[in-house]
C-alpha cells in the first residue's frame, strides 16, 4: 500500500536491542575498571589508612604478668596468680540431665569435702537442687569462684564430671588473674595495692612499693590484632607481653613480724588511737620493716593495717631537740657538753611572744642535761643566742637535705617543713627549736638519728634491694642523701646526749634502761593542733632511737597517737615498743649475740635458756630485778599439754606464731588463709602442716 512504512526485520530489532545492552555493560565495565584503578592506585594510601584504621579497632591488649615482690631473704610478699571461677552451662548441647540429677547428691558430697561452705553439705545439696526448679535453663551458673588450676583439676574428676565430654557436663572455667600476698597484711602498707585503671582496664598499682614501682613492675603490654597482606586479611598476628621486673625489697620477714607485734601489744595495751614504727639498718639506710596500726573502726579493741602514716608530716615535739642541738654543735656554737645553762622557770625567747616552760623545774642544766631531761627552756636558750632568723634557719635546715624529698620508694611520701613566717615572727623560730610550727615525717626523724648514729654519714633509707628480670639483676647501690651531714666528733657528741636520754639517772626514757641492750634516744611529746589551738588531751608520743647504743646496728621510730590506758608519756608507750623490738632481736640472736643465758647470766653453750622478751613495763621490770635468775622466754617451745590449737581460719602469720610458741615446728603450702591442718586440733605432734587457700 502506498504511503506505509516496511516493518523493521526481526534480525534488525534484536541487533539494536544488543547494542544497546552492550553498550550498558561496556559503560559499566568503563566504570568499574576506572574506580578499581582509582581504588588500587590512586585511592591506595586512603584506604590502606581506613583498613588500618578498622583492623585497629580489633586490637585486643595482652596484660603482662606483674612481677614479684620479694622479701630481702627472696620470701614472696606479693605475686600474681592464675585462678578459676567453674561455671555449669546446663543448656550446653548433649546436656546429661538424668545423669546429673542421679549423681547431684555424690557431687554435692564431692564438694563438701574438699571445699566446705557455710551450712555444710546440706548448702551444697540446695545449691546443687535449685537448678532443677527453673524454667530456664541456667548458661552460666556459677559452681564455685577462686579456685587453684590443682583444685580445678581436682574437681573434673568429681562425680558426673569424671569421664564425660564439656559438652555433656557442660563445665567451664573463666580464668582471672589475682595479687595474692601469702603473708596476710603483713607489711601491706609497704608493699602497697594493686587496682584496675577504669579507663585502660590495666591492672597497675596503687599504693606502696606497687604504685612507686609500677613501671618496673607493670612489664611491657602485649598486642593481639589482625593484619592485612596482598592477597586480603591474614590471621592473628601476637606482639608478646613482657614479664615486669620482680622486686626485692628490703623487708625481713622476721623483723617484720617482731615490729608489728610489739606495737600491736603496746597499743591494745594503751588503747591507742593509732601508731606507727619503723626499723632500719643503720649502715645501708635499709628499712628491714614498717608497720602503721589503726582501730578497727567496727572494734576499737582490734587493730587493723591503715593510713601509711610513717611517711605523712606532723609536728615531732622534742625528737626534734637533737636536729637542734647537733646543728648548734656542728656549727661550733656549742663546744662543752658539760657548759651550764640557766634554767629558771620560763623564758620569753627574743623578748618576745608567750614565755616557754618545762614539765619540771631545774634552775641549771647542762647542754647534756638539757637533751637528757628534754628542755624547752635550756633549747630556747642555747639557740636563740645563735640563730635569729627564721629564713636563716629553714636555709640550714634544707643544707642538710631534710626538706627534699628521700625518695625511698614509698608512693606516699610527704617531705619535711621548716616554714618561714610571711612576717618574720620569731616565736615561730623559737618553737621550732624545741619540735613545734613545723612538720616532719616519721621516716625524716629516723633518718637524723641514723645519721647520728652512722657517725654523720646521711643514708638515704630506702625499701628496694634489687630488680631481676631473667638474666638481668639490678642492684640499688647505698645512696647518701646529702655528702655531709655532720662531722664525726658532732655526731660523737650527739649519741653521748642520747645515750643519757636513757641511761642517764635523770633521763626522760631511763625507764627503758636494762642490763642486756643498750638503748639510746629521744622521747617526743606533742599536743594535737585542732581549731587554731592544742588539745592537750590528745598526744602524739613518739620515741626515736637506736640500738646497740655502743655500737649501733638499727635504728627505730615509734610514733603512738592518743593512748587512753594504762601507760601515757613517750618512754612508757612508743619507747616500750622501741625496747620490746630490741630485746626481741636480742633474744633471737640477731644482734650478733648469743641469744640465750645462763643462771648467772652469762653467754655460753650449755645449760641455757634464751632471754625474755618483756611485752610489758612490769615484765621488763621483772626482768631488770632477777638479773641472776633463769629467764623464761616468750619464744622458747613450750610443752604441748591440751593437744594443737585450732587454727582454722587464721592468716599465716598468726597461725604460725601461735602454733610455734607451742613449740610446734610448721610446714605450709599454698597461700591465702588457713584451710585445714595436719595433724587436726587437738592432736598431740610437734609438727604440723598447713594448707593454705584464699
Amino acid at each position: 500500500m502506498a504511503g506505509m512504512k516496511k516493518p523493521k526485520s526481526k534480525r534488525a530489532s534484536v541487533m539494536a536491542r544488543y547494542s544497546i545492552l552492550l553498550g550498558f555493560m561496556l559503560v559499566i565495565a568503563t566504570w568499574i575498571s576506572y574506580n578499581t584503578f582509582k581504588n588500587a592506585v590512586v585511592d591506595a594510601g586512603k584506604w590502606e589508612a581506613r583498613a588500618k584504621k578498622e583492623l585497629s579497632r580489633m586490637e585486643r591488649v595482652i596484660e603482662p604478668e606483674r612481677g614479684d615482690i620479694l622479701a630481702a631473704d627472696g620470701s614472696v610478699l606479693a605475686t600474681t596468680l592464675q585462678y578459676y571461677t567453674l561455671r555449669i552451662d546446663f543448656g550446653s548441647e548433649g546436656f546429661k540431665w538424668k545423669e546429673y540429677v542421679a549423681e547431684k547428691d555424690a557431687l554435692a558430697e564431692a564438694m563438701h569435702k574438699h571445699f566446705p561452705i557455710a551450712g555444710g553439705l546440706k548448702a551444697w545439696q540446695d545449691s546443687l537442687d535449685c537448678v532443677l526448679y527453673r524454667q530456664k535453663r541456667p548458661r552460666g551458673w556459677r559452681l564455685i569462684h577462686n579456685v587453684t588450676y590443682a583444685d580445678y583439676m581436682q574437681i573434673k574428676e568429681f562425680p558426673f564430671f569424671k569421664g564425660r565430654k564439656r559438652n555433656h557436663h557442660g563445665l567451664l572455667a573463666e580464668p582471672k588473674k589475682r595479687r595474692i600476698n601469702p603473708y596476710g597484711d603483713m607489711a601491706q602498707l609497704s608493699i602497697g595495692y594493686v587496682t584496675e585503671d577504669q579507663a585502660t582496664g590495666q591492672k597497675r598499682g596503687y599504693s606502696g612499693l606497687e604504685k612507686a614501682l609500677d613501671n618496673y613492675l607493670y612489664g611491657k603490654a602485649g598486642v593481639a590484632r589482625q593484619v592485612t597482606f596482598t592477597r586480603g586479611i591474614g590471621k592473628w598476628e601476637e606482639v608478646a607481653a613482657e614479664r615486669g621486673w620482680d622486686v626485692k625489697s628490703t623487708i625481713d620477714v622476721q623483723m617484720q613480724d617482731i615490729v608489728e607485734s610489739a606495737l600491736m601489744t603496746r597499743l591494745q595495751e594503751t588503747h591507742a588511737e593509732w601508731g606507727t614504727a619503723v626499723l632500719m639498718d643503720v649502715h645501708t639506710g635499709e628499712i628491714k620493716a614498717m608497720s602503721n596500726l589503726e582501730e578497727d573502726p567496727k572494734n576499737e579493741r582490734r587493730y587493723i593495717e591503715a593510713m601509711n602514716r610513717a611517711v605523712r608530716g606532723f609536728e615531732p615535739g622534742s625528737v626534734v631537740k637533737t636536729l637542734s642541738m647537733m646543728i648548734a654543735i656542728e656549727d661550733g656554737y656549742v663546744t662543752d657538753l658539760d657548759s651550764v645553762v640557766q634554767i629558771g622557770h620560763s623564758y620569753r625567747a627574743f623578748g618576745t611572744g608567750r614565755p616557754i616552760t618545762d614539765s619540771h623545774y631545774n634552775s641549771e642544766l647542762t647542754i647534756r642535761g638539757i637533751i637528757e631531761e628534754s628542755s624547752n627552756i635550756g633549747m630556747a636558750r642555747v639557740l636563740s643566742k645563735f640563730y635569729r632568723s627564721p629564713q636563716g634557719w629553714h636555709d640550714r635546715v634544707a643544707a642538710l637535705g631534710l626538706l627534699q624529698p628521700l625518695n625511698s620508694g614509698i608512693y606516699e611520701e610527704r617531705s619535711a617543713k621548716f616554714p618561714v613566717p610571711k612576717n618574720g615572727a620569731l616565736i615561730t623560730l623559737s618553737r621550732q627549736f624545741y619540735g613545734y610550727g613545723c612538720e616532719l615525717t616519721p621516716l625524716h626523724t629516723l633518718s637524723i638519728y641514723n645519721a647520728i648514729a652512722n657517725g654523720g654519714k646521711f643514708v638515704r633509707p630506702r625499701l628496694v634491694r634489687s630488680l631481676h628480670k631473667e638474666d638481668c639483676d639490678s642492684v640499688v647501690p647505698v645512696d647518701y642523701v646529702v655528702p655531709h651531714f655532720c662531722s664525726e666528733n658532732t655526731a660523737a657528741m650527739m649519741r653521748e646526749c642520747l645515750y643519757a636520754v636513757c641511761n642517764g639517772e635523770h633521763g626522760t626514757a631511763r625507764s627503758l634502761k636494762n642490763p642486756y641492750v643498750k638503748l639510746a634516744g629521744k622521747t617526743g611529746t606533742c599536743y594535737t593542733l585542732a581549731g587554731g589551738a592544742y588539745d592537750t588531751s590528745r598526744k602524739r608520743l613518739a620515741f626515736c632511737g637506736y640500738f646497740p647504743a655502743e655500737n649501733p646496728k638499727y635504728t627505730c621510730m615509734v610514733l603512738i597517737y592518743h593512748p587512753r590506758e594504762t601507760a601515757f608519756g613517750a618512754a612508757s608507750t612508743s619507747g616500750a615498743v622501741l625496747r620490746n623490738v630490741a630485746m626481741s632481736m636480742y633474744a633471737r640472736g640477731m644482734l650478733d649475740n648469743e641469744s640465750d643465758y645462763s643462771d648467772s647470766g652469762t653467754s655460753g653453750t650449755t645449760g641455757k635458756q634464751p632471754l625474755a622478751f618483756a611485752s610489758s613495763d612490769a615484765e621488763l621490770s621483772a626482768v631488770v630485778n632477777r638479773v641472776t635468775g633463769v629467764v623464761p622466754n616468750r619464744f622458747a617451745p613450750q610443752k604441748v599439754t591440751e593437744g594443737l590449737p585450732d587454727v582454722s581460719g587464721m592468716g599465716l602469720r598468726e597461725a604460725v606464731s601461735i602454733l610455734e610458741s607451742a613449740g610446734v615446728n610448721v610446714t605450709f603450702d599454698g597461700v591465702g588463709l588457713v584451710a585445714s591442718q595436719s595433724p587436726g586440733a587437738g592432736s598431740h605432734s610437734d609438727r604440723v602442716h598447713l594448707t593454705l587457700k584464699p
